[in-house]
């Protein structure tokens, strides 16, 4: 592996869910090296056929069936440290965007507060060149007002219409997990990829703020912002380089369309972690700077709020807005989530007159994922909605965050991460989001609107299997 790469990620970090992968067939090198005729290279063909080292890109890792998360070994050089650190070099508005859940995972590893880490990071990156930091709990708020939304408008449609294609709309699925994208579109295929919620994650919605709005209410032109998102997941790098969230604008010099990527780089919390050491900084002596309000969800008291739910909260959020919305139930207490056959599979339902007018469910780490998908492809899934997450236990499980410290079991560690993921955050309805709000007024318009539709959705594909299909014929 090239030594530019990230040294928290090796060969043997690989834990795939499903299956080992199968030979990466992708190459970046134009010359034709096989009788296909369209030169991909086999990465363990037999050295006679390796003229030269095969360079995969993530994007690449994306154009085939063969793996799920062991992708996550192949890293495009511009998601690396050291490109970001270049990026500062350059010149480049660098703007970081930090989630809730990297955040906890560096509260647990120093023993601060997730504020106190928020604060000291903004001051250790301003440090090192970079604008400012902003906070995914914004750019969460407005994906789940736009998720509750879209629940309620598939909902209706389903009641109100009796045809085979009102069967595709329920149980909607969430789309914030990279890895179940990957997984869906690669092994599933067409007939899951329907029930997927449209709305991108709080990731990309966060990139869609910086370049494509704020970028212009401050006048500065997109390609000069270079936007680094700190995510729990190593697969989020592969979610940033989907061709899906690049968006043209034209060059202000010569006229010519500039290709603009929503984010940028992606950086693990493990990553920051070996950044802050590799600089030598006493992170617990650094002071605490102010956290810039722009696009971050903290109060005039300087506290931090957001939804409770550690994964993003979307059951919880679209099931309370469901039941206030077509039923008329204010839900205040909070919800009491049922263990079905473990705990990473639980459910809750509301019931009205005596029916059960809801049920919805969160479906983390692949084993229950795949019985949930099961049951859906032949029809016998009673659920309105599933909170979906590739890992057991859910994000602040992701395979990008900091390691339990030697004696520490993994058990302990998810218990430490949901403390401290809470412990700073006053929990609030996204609807209630002042700059959420904003952002409507200024710029989407509502929620479901023509506007929001366009920067705040997606779509998805199923992976044609053709190259594999070839290279297992061979």
């Amino acid at each position: 592996m090239s030594e530019k790469f990230s040294a928290t990620l090796r060969i043997g970090d690989l834990n795939d869910y499903i299956a080992p992968s199968q030979g990466c067939v992708v190459s970046l090198n134009s010359k034709p090296t096989d009788r296909l005729g369209n030169g991909p290279k086999v990465v363990n063909a037999p050295k006679e056929m390796q003229v030269e080292p095969v360079k995969i890109s993530l994007k690449d890792c994306l154009a085939c069936s063969g793996c799920i998360t062991s992708a996550e070994t192949v890293m495009l050089e511009k998601q690396s440290l050291d490109e970001f650190l270049s990026s500062i070099d350059k010149g480049k508005i660098v703007i970081v965007s930090l989630s809730p859940q990297s955040r906890a995972s560096l509260a647990e590893y120093f023993g601060l507060s997730s504020l106190q880490v928020f604060k000291k990071l903004t001051t250790f990156f301003k440090s090192l060149g970079v604008k400012t930091l902003f906070d995914t709990c914004c750019s969460r708020d407005l994906v789940l007002m736009e998720s509750c939304n879209e629940f309620i408008t598939r909902y209706k449609q389903s009641h109100s219409s009796g045809d085979d294609k009102s069967k595709s709309l329920l149980p909607m699925i969430s789309s914030a997990c990279p890895g179940w994208i990957c997984y869906a579109e690669k092994t599933l295929g067409s007939y899951i990829l329907p029930y997927i919620s449209s709305v991108k994650s709080p990731q990309q919605t966060i990139g869609t703020i910086v370049k494509q709005h704020l970028s212009q209410k401050m006048s500065i032109r997109p390609e000069d912002i270079y936007h680094v998102t700190v995510m729990p997941c190593y697969d989020k790098k592969l979610e940033a380089s989907r061709d899906d969230f690049v968006f043209g604008v034209e060059s202000q010099s010569d006229g010519t369309v500039l290709n603009i990527t929503e984010v940028d780089s992606v950086l693990t919390s493990g990553e920051v972690l070996e950044l802050i050491q590799s600089k030598g900084v006493d992170f617990k002596a650094l002071e605490e700077s102010p956290l810039d309000q722009l696009l971050t969800n903290v109060d005039e008291e300087g506290q931090l709020y957001g939804v409770s739910g550690s994964s993003g909260g979307y059951a919880e959020t679209i099931f309370r807005n469901a039941a206030k919305t077509l039923y008329g139930q204010d839900i205040k207490e909070p919800l009491v989530f049922k263990t079905l056959r473990n705990s990473d599979f639980r459910e809750v339902s509301l019931e009205v007159e005596g029916e059960t007018v809801l049920k919805f469910a969160l479906c983390y780490g692949f084993r229950n994922l795949q019985n949930i998908v099961r049951k859906i492809k032949i029809g016998k899934c009673d659920y309105q909605f599933l909170e979906v997450m590739a890992c057991p236990s859910g994000c602040l499980n992701g395979g990008g965050q900091i390691k339990p410290k030697p004696g520490q079991s993994g058990k302990d560690l998810i218990q430490s991460l949901e403390a401290k993921y809470i412990e700073s955050i006053l929990i609030s309805d996204p609807f209630d989001n002042p700059l959420a709000k904003r952002l409507y007024d200024e710029w989407l318009q509502q929620p479901g609107s023509e506007q929001a539709k366009k920067h705040l959705h997606t779509q998805y594909h199923p992976v044609v299997k053709s190259i594999t299909s070839q290279l297992q014929n061979w």
